[in-house]
């Protein structure tokens, strides 16, 4: 590693390439692998285009009920991968002709190594969709493809091994954290990437409720991502038999410093196996909040309101605490509205006109019970009644049935000539012995008035 450190080397190297270059100027045989190099551009060109105008496959995006549909999908997907492919192919054509024709094919093969570079950029850019993952693959796979087409990539691993960081029995190399960083950002991608699959098609099977279907998409997320750490752990080399230390560790931590969040881990696993809770039940915290039960992670449950918002709630809150699960069994709930009618109102014919309205309402269900009239008491401006109904589902009060069964009833009451009350008051002027006694004098301008 020192010989790169010495400016000496450096100018040999450089003495040495601007000599090379005279002699490629001044050799015929640098000319004809130059012609034979242009010659393969060019017919890997003309056959490239000729082959994605005039072959169907290639020519025209395939529709989803076609014949072999997905075959040729990715038929015509390798479609931007001709050029460089043909490229390749003639390039290494070129490099055996001229080798027998001229004696040379140096050039050609140089030519050859960047036609594969061209090749993995393409790949890149057509099979990888992940932004973030394109760009780690253009600025990691590019470099290791040139290194290695031109046969400098050893040389350069043993120039990254040499640049360590040794403390004790432990080496830090810096070819050893690239290498981990790609190990660990490959094997991230595809454990992401292979868990939503996996969810996808554990959610799909329709012979599952949905509480076994959150069980066993959270354990193979558990199992995915340990076989991933295990399998990273070996492409990297380490000893497994560090877990066992990382264990101990990680049991010390959970003792002083982890423990909210184990107890949310293992407190959302209780969740899933006894299943209080499922995906889509109504949920009342017992601070009042409400929502709809979105997901059921690890750590924390999502509760979607219906003014959507999002409620992170922590799992262990529904293993200590006290909520409501609204539509765990049933989905059927009771409601109820209040009204006023004037006093004066045949209050038992009352039922027989606001009942039969309400139960027109589709939303409004007759099993188990049917709406009830109650009377509630009497008030001071009117006789207070309260409507209990049954509905499939949730009512959130301002914007579904309660609203609408209000209406109903302000309707059915106006057509029957019946009145809702409103507050009332008398205001009365006593006169004679009754009245207050007093006066109002006015005094001059800027004076107090004075009462008597």
């Amino acid at each position: 590693m020192q010989e790169y450190l010495n400016p000496e080397f450096w100018q040999e190297k450089a003495q040495y390439i601007f000599n090379l270059l005279l002699q490629w100027l001044q050799s015929p045989q640098f000319y004809a692998q130059v012609g034979a190099i242009v010659g393969s551009v060019f017919l890997a060109t003309i056959l490239a285009k000729t082959l994605r105008s005039k072959v169907s496959w290639f020519a025209e995006a395939p529709d989803a009920d076609s014949r072999l549909a997905k075959v040729r999908g990715y038929v015509y997907a390798v479609r931007n991968l001709l050029f460089p492919a043909l490229c390749y192919v003639f390039l290494g054509i070129a490099a055996s002709v001229c080798a027998a024709a001229v004696g040379a094919d140096w050039l050609v093969r140089i030519a050859r190594s960047v036609s594969v570079v061209f090749l993995v950029y393409h790949l890149i850019n057509q099979f990888i969709t992940h932004p973030l993952m394109r760009q780690l693959m253009i600025y990691i796979a590019i470099p290791v493809a040139t290194l290695q087409a031109f046969g400098y990539l050893d040389e350069t691993i043993e120039f990254l091994d040499g640049v360590a960081f040794q403390a004790g029995n432990i080496r830090l190399s810096v070819y050893f954290l690239i290498k981990t960083a790609i190990v660990a950002g490959f094997f991230f991608w595809l454990g992401s990437l292979s868990n939503r699959q996996g969810q996808t098609m554990i959610r799909n099977q329709e012979s599952l409720d949905i509480g076994t279907k959150e069980l066993f998409s959270k354990l193979f997320q558990i199992v995915l991502f340990g076989a991933v750490a295990v399998l990273a752990m070996q492409v990297l080399g380490l000893d497994l038999t560090i877990l066992t230390v990382f264990g101990g560790a990680l049991a010390v931590g959970i003792g002083f410093g982890l423990q909210q969040i184990a107890s949310n881990f293992i407190s959302g696993i209780i969740l899933l196996i006894e299943r209080s809770l499922t995906v889509g039940d109504f949920i009342e915290l017992d601070d009042g909040r409400m929502g709809i039960l979105k997901e059921l992670n690890m750590r924390s449950a999502t509760l979607e309101t219906f003014d959507g918002k999002e409620l992170m709630v922590p799992n262990e809150k529904f293993i200590t605490g006290v909520f409501i699960n609204w539509t765990r069994d049933d989905p059927r709930q009771r409601y109820e509205v209040e009204f006023s009618v004037a006093y004066g109102t045949d209050l038992r014919a009352l039922p027989d006109i606001i009942i039969p309205a309400i139960s027109k309402h589709p939303g409004v269900l007759q099993d188990p019970e049917k709406p009830d009239l109650e009377l509630r008491g009497f008030g001071d401006s009117g006789v207070n009644f309260g409507l209990e109904f049954w509905i499939e589902g949730i009512d959130d009060g301002k914007n579904r049935i309660s609203a609408d069964l209000l209406l109903i009833i302000w309707e059915t009451l106006q057509e029957n000539n019946i009145s809702i009350p409103f507050p009332q008051r008398e205001v009365r002027i006593l006169e004679g012995h009754d009245a207050p006694k007093m006066t109002v004098k006015r005094t001059t301008p800027g004076k107090p008035i004075s009462k008597k």
